[in-house]
């Protein structure tokens, strides 16, 4: 299937050198480059680097999003580091002045909240799903500060300000600003328990999908409910988006050919990861005897895959368990 063109405007910004502070604080410079392109009347999207966060790329390896209205702009997740989310909101501030009213963040993963402090510190309210709590609750979140701070120092440390947020939804909703009809429904668990997508300007609009789709890469998958997670691709699909933006990578205009690479790794992972528990083989023995030749050229593939497949076998250990 022929794609459409993407880059019906790009506005590309480079911050080497130069703290990226736009508001308040600063931040470490970055020399990666965040470009903005416009996909649709008055959106736009930023689109990470291949791979994991990493001192390669400054942790820039997410997308983020966000949408312009006559009385407000709404952002849809806010990047990696709090220095890439303040390079973020200085983008914005090339395509628009109007106020960034809300950060709407479709999972709590650190590739996708710890930009938030400059949006907080310009009046943004910041919104996500109730099921985020248990990640601060259990632990989860201040042992990603310290791996975080760890692999992507200077730009996360001991004392980056991990930002909850303001409004805590337990319900699909939708809301109107300026004009502009914005959708936000709760899919998780899957690749999260909190994992939301955003629709913008209704069924077959532009859906940012967050890390339920990733393009051209291998997905995270750790200790996701994978088999839930698979459900979730025909109800992205049942939305008929006009095109769809994903956590990581390209958008897609073809979102049914693009979600088959997620689908196929997260099918084979549950196959052999499955086939290994109900045969009591050891881990370590079933990864070792696994073809792993389809998926092992993919960006992130080394970094990834062994967690991916070790998390896929205690979930399937988990759902034998549950079925006796």
């Amino acid at each position: 299937m022929k794609r459409a063109p993407i880059a019906l405007l790009a506005i590309s910004f480079v911050l080497a050198g130069l703290p990226c502070a736009s508001v308040g604080a600063e931040y470490p410079p970055i020399t990666v480059k965040v470009t903005v392109v416009k996909v649709g009347d008055g959106v736009y999207f930023v689109q990470g680097l291949p791979g994991v966060a990493s001192q390669a790329n400054e942790g820039f390896n997410s997308n983020a999003g966000f949408a312009v209205t006559k009385e407000g702009v709404v952002v849809i997740d806010a990047l990696g580091t709090p220095a890439l989310g303040s390079a973020l909101l200085k983008a914005i501030r090339q395509v628009t002045q109007q106020p960034v009213k809300r950060v709407i963040l479709t999972h709590y993963h650190a590739d996708h909240f710890y930009g938030l402090p400059a949006f907080q510190e310009a009046g943004a309210t910041i919104w996500a799903h109730r099921a985020a709590l248990a990640y601060f609750d259990n632990g989860d979140a201040a042992n990603r500060l310290v791996q975080r701070s760890r692999d992507l120092f200077p730009w996360v440390d001991e004392n980056t300000r991990l930002i909850r947020a303001d409004r805590w939804l337990d319900k699909d909703e939708s809301f109107i600003l300026g004009g502009k009809r914005f959708d936000i429904v709760h899919l998780g668990p899957a690749h999260s328990p909190e994992d939301v997508v955003v629709i913008v300007q209704g069924k077959g609009g532009i859906v940012f999908s967050g890390d339920i789709l990733f393009t051209g890469r291998l997905p995270f998958v750790g200790e996701a409910d994978s088999k839930r997670w698979l459900q979730t691709f025909s109800t992205l699909l049942k939305l008929k988006p006009k095109l769809l933006v994903p956590g990581h990578g390209a958008v897609s205009h073809a979102p049914e050919q693009d979600l088959k690479l997620t689908f196929d790794y997260l099918t084979y992972l549950r196959e052999v990861m499955g086939k290994a528990v109900a045969e009591f083989m050891p881990f370590e023995e079933a990864y070792a005897k696994t073809d792993w030749s389809r998926f092992s050229r993919l960006p992130a593939f080394d970094a990834g895959n062994r967690i991916n497949a070790f998390g896929t076998y205690l979930r399937m250990e988990k759902e034998m368990l549950e079925r006796k």
